[in-house]
Parts: structure tokens; C-alpha cells; sequence
């Protein structure tokens, strides 16, 4: 199975104005490696997080998802961001991969943040997913998910080989500085007890409501090690080995003890 080429956007997020973030995160991606596989952005990237998420939320079809397809099917890679939708009476922090063919998926974030009042105004997701792209089979996830182990837990497959559900966790942020302790160690601990790669995608800088967001965007390998952090705002990349991973698998199968 190849390898994967991934890039993250640890992107400064203009308050409740989607084209000029759109435009930027455009303007960003002519400079990514030219052999990028996936492309992600951070949780609301077009708005950033608050109240306003909301009165801001697009239809399915509107004008992020049509720029998505467009960015995907311009760059040969699979993008990986989330917005704010309404779907019927609800709205929705959805997280969507879109294929360079214009095809696409959904997640809904399953635990909205009730301190900071989104559980009551965005819906909460009840299904898991998990999508596959060039031979890897990813598992998505928003901000707040990350506390939620058993949300996450890795299974195995229902193959009768012993494959594990999925070799990569992706979470997309909004995750402020003062917490960022918190956000490095769960991710670290997620790719060790899974059995995988994490890569957090968060935003920086203060936004409106003066939150500071110091970024610590990253990408942790499957033993939890730090294999590309962010420093300011700027695009990371890193490569993601899958021999590597499946040799780690096959000499500790710790999966085989899972509860």
C-alpha cells in the first residue's frame, strides 16, 4: 500500500467572513508539495467558531462545497475541512471530504461543546464514519470529539483477517492555547491506543471574542510520536508510512486484546 502525502492548514480564520477565508486557504494551496494526497483545514474554517456558526451555515450544495470541489479537482487530492450546514430544520458542524472526481462524504460532529453554547445551536451527529482514499482507510473527527475515547476507538474490521477499522485519525480544531497541554497529550494518547496515525489540524491566533488559539497543529505517529508540528501560520506536511504501520501492527497486535 502506498504511502500518504498529507498537508494541514494551520490557518489564522477571518470572524464570520467565508469568501475572504475561502480566498486564503486558496491562495495557501499553490505553495503545498505538489505531491499532496489530502489537503485539511481546520474545524469552520470559512467562519471560525462562535455563536454566529449558525446564523452563517450554508445549504448542502452551497457555495464551500462547490469551492471544495473545485480545489480538489485542481489539485489531484482529496480535501478535508468543515462548515457549518442546515439540513432540514437543523444545522450541522460538518466535517466533508471531497474527492477530485467532485464526489464527496459527510460527518457530523457527534459532541457539540456545551460550555461555549454550540450544543445549542448546532445539532449533534450519531454516526461514525470512516472513508477510504488511496488505500488508507481514514477516520474523521471535530475538536471536542478527541475527549471521547470510545467514540474513537479503533475496531476490527469485519473481514475475518484481523484488519483494523481504520489506519488514520484526522481532527479537525478550533482548540484555544489555553488548553493546548490537553489537545497534544489526547492526541498523542488516541494514536497509541488505536494503533494509528493522528493528525490534528488546528486553528491560531484570537478571534473575535478574544479566544487565542496557538495552533499546535500535528501529525503523531501510531507509538506517539510528534512527526511534523506546526509553527505559526503556515501549511505542515508530513508523510505517512503504511509498511511501517503494518509492521508495528503485526510485531504488537495489542488490538487482539481490545475490550
Amino acid at each position: 500500500m502506498n504511502d500518504l502525502r498529507i498537508t494541514f492548514c494551520q490557518q489564522y480564520i477571518v470572524w464570520g467572513d467565508p469568501e475572504a477565508n475561502r480566498r486564503h486557504v486558496e491562495e495557501e494551496m499553490r505553495s503545498i508539495p505538489h505531491d499532496t494526497d489530502l489537503f485539511v483545514v481546520p474545524e469552520t474554517f470559512t467562519t471560525g467558531f462562535g455563536q454566529h456558526m449558525a446564523a452563517l451555515a450554508e445549504p448542502e450544495e452551497g457555495p464551500t462545497l462547490q469551492w471544495a470541489r473545485r480545489m480538489a479537482a485542481e489539485h489531484g487530492l482529496l480535501f478535508v475541512g468543515t462548515w457549518t450546514v442546515r439540513d432540514g430544520d437543523r444545522c450541522y458542524n460538518r466535517l466533508h471530504w471531497v474527492y477530485p472526481d467532485g464526489t464527496y462524504g459527510y460527518y457530523d460532529k457527534a459532541h457539540t461543546f456545551r460550555v461555549s453554547g454550540e450544543a445549542d445551536q448546532i445539532g449533534r451527529g450519531t454516526q461514525r464514519a470512516v472513508f477510504e482514499y488511496k488505500g488508507w482507510r481514514i477516520k474523521p473527527a471535530v475538536c471536542y470529539d478527541l475527549r471521547f475515547p470510545k467514540w474513537l476507538r479503533n475496531g476490527k474490521r469485519e473481514t475475518g483477517n484481523g484488519e483494523l477499522e481504520y489506519d488514520l485519525l484526522i481532527i479537525c480544531a478550533n482548540w484555544p492555547g489555553s488548553r493546548h497541554e490537553a489537545w497534544t497529550t489526547l492526541l498523542k494518547a488516541r494514536a497509541i491506543e488505536n494503533l494509528c496515525y493522528v493528525v490534528g489540524c488546528n486553528r491560531i491566533g484570537t478571534d473575535q471574542e478574544g479566544i487565542l488559539y496557538t495552533g499546535d497543529s500535528v501529525a503523531v505517529d501510531y507509538k506517539g510520536l510528534i512527526i511534523a508540528i506546526g509553527d505559526g501560520e503556515q501549511s505542515i506536511s508530513a508523510t505517512l508510512h503504511r509498511d511501517t504501520l503494518a509492521t508495528f501492527r503485526e510485531h504488537w497486535p495489542f488490538y487482539l486484546d481490545f475490550d
